[in-house]
């Protein structure tokens, strides 16, 4: 759990320099952004984020069972959310200060 803390607080961080508001307001955004990736662990999941060009994208996602597809090592960011799009059947990311809601 204390590994998970300091991940949701280096993401608040992160999204606190991009967006310049309250630490609170980030923190409680950042645990959301916990809970989402707990949740696609565990199975697909609906969710929205604001994409790149402004227009709004409600994605479904999945982190489960997804080893086989990955390519290369990776690097964990503070900075992006990445995902298994089931939609696209490809990965896809965004900032974490562009996520928006879980459905």
């Amino acid at each position: 759990m204390n590994s998970d803390r300091s991940k949701v607080f280096r993401i608040a961080r992160e999204m606190q320099r991009a967006t310049g508001k309250r630490f609170e307001v980030c923190l409680a955004r950042s645990w959301q952004l916990y809970r989402l990736l707990k949740q696609m662990r565990q199975g697909e999941v609906l969710f929205a984020y604001e994409k790149a060009d402004g227009s709004l994208r409600r994605a479904k996602g999945t982190l489960k069972d997804i080893e086989g597809l990955i390519k290369g090592t990776g690097r964990e960011s503070y900075k992006s959310i990445r995902y298994f799009d089931l939609d696209a059947q490809a990965f896809r990311s965004f900032k974490v200060e562009n996520f928006i809601t879980i459905f």
